[in-house]
């Protein structure tokens, strides 16, 4: 949000825009890229993208949610709402940071900016926490680091900052010089090179000189010298260069690192002097982040003194939303690191996300070091509560509960987090979704843990952004109108009900499909909305079929006709879809059955077909092919057969998740996205394209050495000839790890290194060969992830990835993240 005055006219003028301007009193002070998070939409000017999907099938949405300005590209939009103003441009995305430029213009700020492959997001909010008492700091909201997130970030400036941390992140060639005229940074950090979007580049040589021209106009460029490699000194830019390195000269020249405990003591020789820091912080990603904000801070003229102790009170950085089981039938939105306006807004949106529940619920901290007067920081949150439709309010902190006058809605207040705690036996929650959302000093993880359900070792972690990238992913493979349809079933393959469904629906899928009609009832009841789509309709289930407006698929006549019995008499054209057997030879009609179908419906009037397919049976492999091109023409000729003999038109459908990946002719009017949302298709290499949704992890409970030929666990069957260290981990086959994965056939991944199950699974725990590790109970434990994925442990035991995800019981928690 800008405080700089900005009117339609002088956007026309900054854009060189076409305009349409019915209302030129309205001030623009915020920039929307999304119809649905909408913080005020009169002062709001909607920017319709054509990125992931065209913003300007979201015009109308925007409109309706109150937005009166609007940028687009598309002339046959220009002036489709006669009080709307409207600016029409080349480019959208340009104009967008054409603005952001602009702005950036109006003020003489010091401006970090960070760049690399990892750990940006951690560094830049690793500053933030190191520098915020020197300073009124301005910075990238979570990870808007985009082409589109650094604009918006910048345009959060105003006149009381003082100092600028912004991050920014390319994937291809040719993208840093538009962020560098955004940003145009006074000092400049490079975080570690890794491997991460290198196919967007030539070479590692040619992505690393893409990310330098962030700094070409920098003061001070500060890098480690092994990321640089290739590159002479004088060629780096920078007035100065300020260089850290773990292994040769630099001006912080690391020489000692000794992990005590959970931190990190770090010494180095600077300016001749040895100096040292303790990192509350031990893993190896962590130290280099911390090292990378110790540079900076020298940089910049802190005393060693001082930055050590700085240091030393870093906080871990809450970078993704989670959302758990709570007591009482609630849904707990965790955000208990960090609190600010940016930050909440997008919390808030999560929180909206959720249709679970009738009631959303705020636990909120008082927000510091914002630069502002309280009785502005505070109006302003109140109008964020108010345009997000929260229904209650917890504030916690002095300065909030100053300000309850402000808060239109059921609210109630707390000097502090021990006084919430200690009254919290008379605070009563009930089916409600809860946001927690604190400054790191209020420990609001203390409040988490009071309100969630006790979440054991063993959990199943969603990344809900990865399930909207794998979205996304095959939304750019279809043909446009091309509907989708998401398979849900069997608990969304493991991975959650609503939880994934809300997501879904967020990102506007046309259809779900579950196996049966009480998976349908959970996702109505859960707040889903959509088509629901049950592919097991059984009659005892019909009432409640027609009860919550699900959609049967009908497979034979014999359920055609119970269901058409049992439908009301005032009941006419129930939506239902037909199932037709292509070569599956499991479930749908077959073509000699065609008159009696078509006769059969016809005369009752009681249905109506919203939808034929049918279900490829080899479509991810290459010697089925011929046989899935059979199976395409046959459905197409049967389908055609029943639109002419019903005399309307119905959605037609047969590719699954590798039919939308290898043969883009069988998309017809709908596809069915199953596997691949959660990051498998069989029908890709390696699924590439594809990110890594679900994680299994687990703890170790006990470490044992064992001696020589000694033997573990049931029938004596694990044995060490030579003896060794075994550990025992929180997971077995009441959890899903069948018995197949013992006796070494299973891998698991401890500290990054590969080892095996020993022994047979037993069903609450199994025990691992950990011999020549450094472990400990407690230690965490992969079952599988990005590096050993579900396809290896499915080869492992001889099956298939589905198999290993829908055998992960439901105590197994499932805990959501969303960034």
């Amino acid at each position: 949000m800008s405080n700089i005055t900005y009117t339609i006219d002088h956007f026309a003028e900054i854009l060189h825009a076409k305009a349409f301007i019915p209302q030129p009193e309205l001030i623009v002070t915020r920039l929307v890229i999304d119809s649905r998070t909408v913080i005020d939409p009169e002062s709001s000017m909607f920017f319709a993208l054509k990125a992931k999907r065209d913003g300007h099938e979201y015009l109308k949405e925007a409109y309706a949610n109150g937005i009166r300005s609007f940028v687009i590209s598309d002339e046959q939009y220009f002036g489709i709402f006669p009080d709307a103003n409207m600016l029409l441009v080349e480019n959208v995305s340009q104009a967008l940071q054409t603005l952001a430029i602009d702005h950036r213009n109006q003020y003489d700020l010091k401006v970090l900016a960070i760049t690399g492959s990892n750990g940006k997001t951690v560094v830049k909010e690793w500053l933030y926490q190191l520098l915020a008492a020197d300073y009124n700091i301005v910075r990238s909201p979570k990870s808007f680091n985009s082409q589109i997130g650094v604009p918006l970030s910048v345009w959060n400036i105003q006149e009381e900052h003082t100092l600028g941390v912004f991050e920014a992140g390319i994937s291809k060639e040719n993208e840093m010089e538009a962020l560098q005229r955004i940003v145009q940074p006074t000092i400049g950090i490079l975080t570690n090179i890794g491997e991460a979007h290198a196919e967007g580049f030539s070479s590692p040589k040619a992505k690393l000189l893409e990310k330098l021209k962030l700094f070409k106009d920098t003061e001070v460029f500060i890098y480690s010298p092994e990321y640089t490699s290739g590159i002479a000194t004088k060629d780096l830019p920078g007035q100065t260069k300020f260089s850290w390195s773990l292994i040769q000269k630099a001006d912080l020249q690391i020489s000692f690192i000794e992990p005590i405990e959970d931190k990190t003591y770090i010494r180095a020789i600077y300016k001749g002097t040895e100096i040292e820091c303790l990192i509350p912080f031990s893993d190896r990603a962590s130290v280099e982040n911390g090292i990378i904000c110790w540079a900076t801070l020298l940089s910049l003229g802190y005393s060693a003194e001082v930055a050590d102790a700085r240091l030393e009170k870093l906080n871990k950085v809450g970078m993704r939303l989670e959302l758990k089981n709570g007591i009482n039938q609630c849904s707990v939105i965790d955000d208990s690191y960090v609190a600010d306006i940016p930050s909440l807004a997008i919390a808030l949106d999560f929180l909206n996300l959720q249709n679970q529940h009738p009631k959303k619920t705020l636990i909120l901290s008082d927000l510091q070091e914002t630069g502002k007067k309280e009785s502005l920081l505070y109006a302003e949150i109140a109008d964020l509560l108010k345009q997000k439709n929260l229904q209650r309010l917890i504030g916690i902190g002095p300065n909030i509960s100053s300000m309850a006058s402000l808060f239109d809605l059921e609210a109630s207040f707390y000097e502090s987090t021990q006084d919430f705690i200690d009254q919290f036996p008379a605070i009563h929650f009930y089916n409600e979704t809860i946001l927690v959302k604190g400054a790191r000093k209020f420990e609001f993880e203390r409040i988490s843990k009071m309100i969630a359900q006790k979440v054991h070792d063993t959990v199943l972690e969603i990344d809900l952004n990865a399930l909207a990238g794998n979205l996304q992913f095959y939304r750019n493979k279809l043909k446009p109108g091309v509907k989708i349809m998401a398979m849900v079933k069997a608990f969304s393959y493991g991975s959650g009900s609503f939880e994934i469904a809300n997501v879904l629906q967020y990102h506007k899928v046309d259809y779900l499909a579950v196996a049966y009609t009480d998976e349908g009832v959970a996702l109505r009841k859960g707040g889903i909305t959509l088509p629901i789509m049950v592919m097991s309709p059984e009659p005892s289930a019909f009432d409640a079929i027609l009860k919550y407006k699900l959609e049967p698929e009908i497979y034979n006549l014999d359920i055609l006709n119970s269901f058409l019995k049992f439908l009301p008499a005032e009941v006419y054209d129930y939506p239902v879809h037909l199932k037709i057997d292509t070569g599956m030879h499991r479930l749908g009609f077959e073509e000699s059955e065609l008159e009696e179908l078509l006769s059969t419906i016809q005369s009752s009037k009681k249905v109506k077909v919203v939808s034929a397919f049918s279900h490829l049976v080899g479509s991810d492999e290459v010697h089925h092919d011929e046989f899935t091109q059979h199976q395409i023409q046959r459905f197409k000729s049967f389908a055609q057969k029943i639109a002419d003999g019903l005399g309307y038109s119905f959605i037609w459908h047969i590719s699954n998740t590798s039919g939308i990946s290898r043969h883009p002719e069988a998309q017809l009017d709908m596809v069915r996205l199953g596997i691949g949302l959660y990051g498998h298709d069989g029908g890709l290499n390696h699924n590439k394209g594809l990110q890594t949704v679900a994680v299994l992890k687990t703890t170790i409970t006990q470490v044992k050495e064992i001696k020589a030929n000694e033997t573990v666990g049931y029938g004596r069957q694990g044995l060490l000839p030579n003896g060794g260290t075994i550990a025992t981990v929180k997971i077995g086959y009441a959890d899903g790890y069948t018995r197949r994965f013992g006796n070494g056939v299973g891998k698991m991944l401890v500290n990054g290194q590969l080892v095996p199950t020993v022994g047979v699974i037993c069903m609450d725990m199994c025990m691992l060969d950990v011999t020549g590790l450094e472990v400990k109970t407690g230690d965490e434990v992969i079952l599988f992830n990005g590096k050993l994925t579900i396809a290896m442990l499915a080869e492992q035991i001889g099956t298939i990835p589905y198999e290993i995800l829908t055998n992960i019981s439901q105590r197994v928690k499932r805990i959501y993240f969303y960034e």
